[in-house]
């Protein structure tokens, strides 16, 4: 490891081994992200390093990285072959700032809104459209032109309400990446609007010409959570498999002896191995 400056020139950092970051302003939205990537030491395949597309880059950035770049040297063990890294952050300092709550969801009602545990107002919320256009007509063109990328493996990771991001995506564009993985996703959240794209969902999947692997996961510490996680992330990898979609899988973990926060490390370990599947 070792410290640099920040871009910004505010304070040094430690930073690890193969990776950089840079900051990109959306171009539809003016919204500022910092974009963190890691880039595996090996030579890329003649059809370019597999990409992961990770949310909440300001929390879980770090553990991918380490997790992928121990795993990687022995996939033949691990089953994880290396891959490009593509964090999407924030220039905030927090673990999880407000502004994912506008980024990944969709519009919900005011009525609609589940009840915040401390009575105060949710932060705003409705831009998943906005976030969605910068990662596929800005980003990721972006990330290509830098590094030898293959678009047929591509996999987007997200966490609650980055796995609520990962499913609307699965359900709206079904044929952006091969693998959506999508840990203890806030499913509660828009339900109303869940159901009306699952109802159209095996037409979308009509114009797909990949198959899809999804993978919904949760804590078994999360299953007296009034949000239901569990049950509502089982009921929609059951509602996958049998949706009459043509070309999708789906699997669902409950990892033992796990919370809504401390699933976290064993979820992306899981993820890379998931990633990895031909």
């Amino acid at each position: 490891m070792k410290q640099v400056m920040r871009h910004d020139g505010t304070e040094p950092e430690v930073t690890l081994p193969g990776t950089a970051f840079y900051h990109i302003r959306a171009e539809q939205t003016e919204r500022e992200y910092e974009i963190r990537v890691w880039v595996p030491e090996s030579a890329p395949p003649a059809s370019g390093y597999p990409v992961i597309y990770l949310l909440d880059a300001n929390a879980v950035f770090g553990t991918m990285v380490e997790a992928m770049r121990i795993q990687s040297l022995r996939p033949e063990k691990t089953g994880v072959v290396p891959a490009v890294i593509v964090g999407v952050g924030y220039k905030a300092r927090e673990a999880f700032p407000p502004d994912r709550h506008y980024d990944f969801m969709m519009p919900v009602p005011e009525g609609e809104l589940p009840r915040r545990p401390d009575g105060a107002t949710w932060p705003e919320h409705g831009g998943a459209e906005g976030f969605t256009l910068f990662i596929e007509e800005q980003l990721k063109p972006d990330i290509e032109r830098r590094y030898a990328i293959d678009r047929s493996r591509q996999s987007v990771v997200g966490h609650s309400l980055g796995g609520l991001f990962v499913l609307q995506l699965l359900l709206e564009r079904p044929g952006t990446y091969r693998n959506y993985i999508a840990g203890s996703p806030s499913l509660h959240w828009n339900s109303a609007w869940i159901a009306r794209q699952q109802e159209t969902f095996a037409s979308r999947m009509l114009d797909n010409r990949m198959e899809i692997h999804v993978l919904l996961a949760a804590g078994e510490l999360e299953g007296s959570h009034p949000s239901g996680v569990i049950e509502r992330s089982r009921a929609f990898s059951e509602w996958l498999n049998h949706a009459d979609a043509i070309g999708v899988r789906a699997d669902f973990i409950c990892f033992e002896d796990e919370g809504h926060i401390s699933v976290l490390p064993v979820l992306i370990s899981r993820a890379l191995r998931f990633a990895s599947r031909d």
